[in-house]
């Protein structure tokens, strides 16, 4: 078994406000009308429903999940949909008319937390956009109160013939964090997975691996891309990863007005950006740490209002890997694209670590697994451009990490914004200062990557559930939302 996880199954360009909450409840639903055409169900379908637990529950309505969910549906990919169409797709629904619950994992009791709203326009959507079904705005229940033993982010669809005695197709998705889903049942499945050329478990594992063969951590991560993708331009799929990361960066610094929602959050990062070049046209040296989290509040302010990002390893913390990025570009003599995609490859294996061996998922570990991650594999892939040796990298990773352990999950109303957006910022300085403190040691540390990934681990499963995801305790119920 291996740890690595690819560089575009990792780094996925998809849509905000949450790769967890937005983007793999639609990829779930997308995957479940494939099946039920794989099947050849789909034209004995005559209404679709879905219920969403736990977290997904909780703050799905704040994180656009049921919009998500009927896009799906629709049949459109997060990776290449306009933004638009997901937006508002649910509350254009229509209500039923009738009082309906569907059946909740066979429970009873499921409950329908949905604000007040109004009637919308439509009843009836096209699955995967060729079959027509009735479908309305109370055909998604959310039922916060139940969590299934999987994952804390779990959602079922039901698929109903024309007598509705019985579903045609019950599946349970998990929303497992960065955009991943796994169905129930899957993971016999996805344990068999082939074997990468350059394998590896932990973070000794890698390192034995680079110092073995002679080459960087960056190299390790490529050989994995190569053999995973035989044929591809891995330097060119790269490169359209950073142009997704570049140009929400330059979106984000240009934008102007509220991001969504009630909580009236105002762009910042163009009225820094401003501030920034009245003082000084030149994008110099000396200002780096104000541009550093400019771009970092960018990211994160397009990912809040539910444009293009790139889940990095998660759309709550989308903004420090690009950040960090575009700050190595800009200040950092020598630098090229280049560099970019060893910055990238480096993250990546860094991140695999991450996902394989505790978690990056908010519902799961708090935001120590989602800022937390994301700041390690920005100070490791900072170090490695810089020039660091792996013990380096793998030094500065694991201090990134080490003062982001016990970070609580707690979104105010729900939304990816407070305190999310200011975290991305900081999160970046800290990557930056990570890596520049690796650099003048020389690899040697007490503590390792490998333990402190564990004890994030440990933490998250400590970690009560009110902090993770839940908005049920920290700044969500401390903050009045007006």
């Amino acid at each position: 078994m291996t740890a690595y996880v690819s560089l575009f199954d990792l780094l996925s360009v998809g849509i905000g406000p949450s790769s967890s909450h937005t983007v793999g409840p639609m990829r779930a639903a997308r995957a479940f009308v494939a099946g039920l055409e794989q099947r050849g169900l789909l034209d004995s379908v005559r209404s679709v429903t879905c219920a969403l637990y736990g977290s997904l529950g909780a703050t799905g309505i704040g994180h656009g999940t049921p919009d998500a969910v009927v896009a799906g549906l629709q049949g459109f990919d997060p990776e290449s949909c306009d933004p638009a169409v997901v937006r508002d797709a649910w509350i254009a629904l229509r209500r039923s008319d009738r009082a309906r619950l569907v059946p909740v994992g066979g429970r009873s009791g499921a409950r329908m937390l949905a604000p007040a709203l109004p009637q919308g326009t439509s009843d009836r959507i096209r699955l995967a956009g060729s079959h027509d079904i009735v479908f309305h705005r109370d055909d998604i229940v959310l039922d916060p109160l139940t969590r299934l033993p999987g994952h804390p982010n779990a959602l079922t669809f039901w698929a109903w013939d024309e007598d509705a005695e019985a579903p045609l197709v019950s599946e349970t998705y998990y929303s497992i964090g960065g955009g991943f889903i796994r169905r129930e049942g899957e993971e016999a499945r996805l344990a068999a997975l082939a074997p990468h050329p350059l394998p590896f478990a932990t973070a000794d594992q890698l390192l034995a691996i680079c110092a073995r063969e002679g080459i960087s951590i960056a190299e390790v991560a490529l050989r994995n891309e190569v053999a995973l993708h035989p044929g591809q331009d891995i330097a060119e799929r790269i490169d359209a990863i950073w142009r997704a990361m570049t140009e929400c960066v330059e979106n984000g610094l240009t934008a102007t007005g509220m991001l969504p929602g009630p909580l009236g959050v105002r762009r910042r990062a163009s009225m820094l950006r401003a501030k920034l070049e009245a003082d000084n046209p030149r994008v110099d040296r000396e200002r780096s740490g104000e541009w550093l989290q400019a771009f970092a509040l960018a990211v994160n302010e397009e990912n809040a209002s539910g444009g293009r990002v790139v889940t990095a390893p998660t759309n709550g913390a989308a903004g420090i890997l690009p950040a960090v990025a575009y700050y190595y570009l800009r200040f950092v003599p020598g630098a090229d694209e280049a560099g970019i995609r060893r910055y990238l490859l480096t993250a990546t294996a860094i991140g695999s670590l991450f996902k394989a061996n505790a978690s990056i998922s908010g519902a799961e570990a708090g935001c120590q697994g989602e800022v937390g991650s994301a700041c390690a594999m920005a100070a490791g892939a900072l170090c490695a451009v810089l020039g660091g040796t792996p013990a380096q990298v793998e030094n500065a990773a694991e201090i990134a990490m080490e003062h982001h352990l016990g970070l609580t999950c707690d979104p105010v109303g729900g939304l990816v914004q407070i305190p999310c957006i200011e975290r991305n910022a900081i999160a970046s300085s800290t990557a930056v200062s990570a890596a520049r403190l690796a650099m003048l040691g020389d690899g040697t540390h007490v503590v390792s990557l490998d333990t402190v990934i564990e004890t994030m681990r440990q933490t998250g499963i400590d970690m009560s559930t009110k902090y993770k995801e839940t908005s049920e305790g920290g700044l969500a119920v401390n903050v009045i939302e007006c």
